[in-house]
């Protein structure tokens, strides 16, 4: 059994973990990574990149089904499922290289191993080769989550499918079912549907999207019926029949209606579990709840020298979230920087479907059960130039200020492009601007950011276009 010494030891490789040992050997720091499958985590192999290249081929798809809208002709329209999911992976491959790269060019060294806090400052881990020892007085817990399994909904991998069975199709299924309305369950319903599946959603809250703003997630229903989903909010699963090559399931709906629905899949979306087993908790003073690490808002745990980041602690479960997790937490530890606690309304959330939808900030609904008193701004994409001439006219781009000072509370977006929108909005939360400041900006022309500037003038009676 080798020893080892190092200052800071991370362990898991997703983009929390793999963030904060770079910065830590930045900041000087002797730091050592634990990665026991994939550098990248879950977000870069199964999760935010492939997803979002699967998603890429199924826009250009879409696009393929109406060119005449463009003036163009597209003869024998198709795909080859093998081909979309060889891209996506490749696509991941290249980007869980370039992790590798970046870890060697910070000199981090990297353990291809499981770990296990083994007593103060310390860590098991164990390699193919047998198991070594890493002395610590800092270790980062950064293990990621894995999906939620409902009685039930136990996945099989074959009828019952879990994303990582979702992101890696044999063959496009011709229907599909899609057990929960988050960012995971809409996206993969909006590629399903964009290939030709016949898809159906169900939430078992009352609208889809529970978390963004109910104006926007109205919205956003409309438009995936409107692409030929079929919603189901306020309703759950009852059960599911399995035949050979289909499922039966039973759904319950409101006031106690029930229907039956046929597909050839089931993709189950129904939220995360922190991955708390294997790593040593035991005997410690971490505490867990709801299957989440417990951390102070520097992402200590009860344990001294002991961290936690990411999906580990909870929502909300994004890569972004958790690679500044990684930055801030250690930059606390080395006393170096700026560091600021996280404040989870300047966190920017983006879904990736058909239309995009993204947000940053308070929701009206939580403005005002805040204590603000609110204006609110909308901005419809029919009223932009450039979304029009990229036949987007279907969109909506949404304000929220607090009337006593004007500061900026929150914006809310759904269309063509707003996870890229969305950006503007999270700086001016973080700097904490005013209607003024928005307003003083001069943004270009023709570009759909120009809907950024009209939502706020009309927040204040002031848009020019519509």
């Amino acid at each position: 059994m080798a020893n080892h010494s190092f200052d800071l030891v991370v362990v898991g490789g997703g983009p929390g973990g793999y963030v904060a040992a770079i910065r830590a050997a930045q900041l000087g720091m002797k730091t050592a990574l634990v990665e026991r499958e994939h550098l990248g985590g879950i977000c870069l192999n199964w999760g935010c990149i492939p997803t979002k290249a699967l998603l890429r081929s199924a826009e250009i798809y879409d696009y393929m089904g109406h060119p005449e809208a463009f003036g163009l002709s597209v003869k024998d329209r198709g795909f080859d499922a093998t081909a979309v999911v060889k891209r996506s992976r490749g696509v991941a491959a290249q980007l869980s290289g370039g992790v590798k790269h970046l870890l060697k060019k910070n000199k981090v060294t990297v353990f291809d191993g499981a770990g296990a806090l083994a007593g103060k400052n310390t860590l098991k881990v164990t390699t193919k080769g047998g198991e070594e020892t890493i002395s610590a007085p800092h270790i980062i817990l950064a293990t990621g989550a894995r999906a939620r399994v409902l009685p039930g909904l136990e996945p099989d991998g074959k009828l019952v499918w879990t994303y990582k069975e979702a992101m890696v199709p044999p063959a496009m299924p011709k229907s599909v079912l899609v057990v929960g309305s988050g960012a995971i369950g809409i996206e993969f319903a909006s590629f399903y549907r964009s290939m030709g599946a016949e898809v159906t959603v169900v939430e078992v809250l009352e609208r889809v999207l529970p978390v963004e703003d109910a104006e926007i997630s109205a919205l956003a229903q409309k438009q995936f019926e409107k692409r030929g989903m079929k919603i189901r909010v306020g309703t759950k699963v009852a059960k599911l029949d399995k035949k050979a090559d289909s499922v039966v399931a039973t759904l319950e709906m409101p006031g106690g209606k029930t229907e039956q629905v046929e597909v050839e899949r089931v993709i189950s979306a129904v939220g995360i579990v922190g991955n708390t087993e294997h790593i040593g908790l035991e005997g410690t003073k971490i505490k867990v709840e709801r299957s989440h690490v417990v951390v102070d808002e520097w992402c200590r745990t009860g344990e001294p020298g002991v961290y936690a980041i990411g999906d580990l602690v909870g929502a909300p479960w994004l890569a972004h979230k958790a690679s500044h997790e990684g930055v801030m937490c250690v930059e606390k530890i080395a006393g170096k920087g700026h560091p600021h606690p996280l404040d989870l309304t300047k966190i920017p959330g983006c879904t990736y479907c058909t239309p995009q939808v993204a947000s940053v900030g308070y929701t009206e609904e939580a403005a005002k059960k805040a204590g603000y008193e609110v204006k609110v701004g909308r901005f419809p994409f029919i009223g932009n130039g450039k979304a029009i001439a990229l036949g987007e006219p279907d969109g909506l781009v949404k304000t929220v200020f607090d009337v006593k000072t004007g500061e900026f509370l929150g914006a809310h977006l759904i269309g063509a492009e707003v996870t890229e929108l969305i950006q503007g909005f999270v700086i001016a939360r973080q700097m904490e601007a005013t209607e003024e400041d928005l307003m003083a900006t001069i943004f270009p022309h023709p570009t759909l950011s120009e809907m950024m500037h009209e939502s706020t003038l009309a927040a204040y009676g002031r848009a020019i276009h519509f």
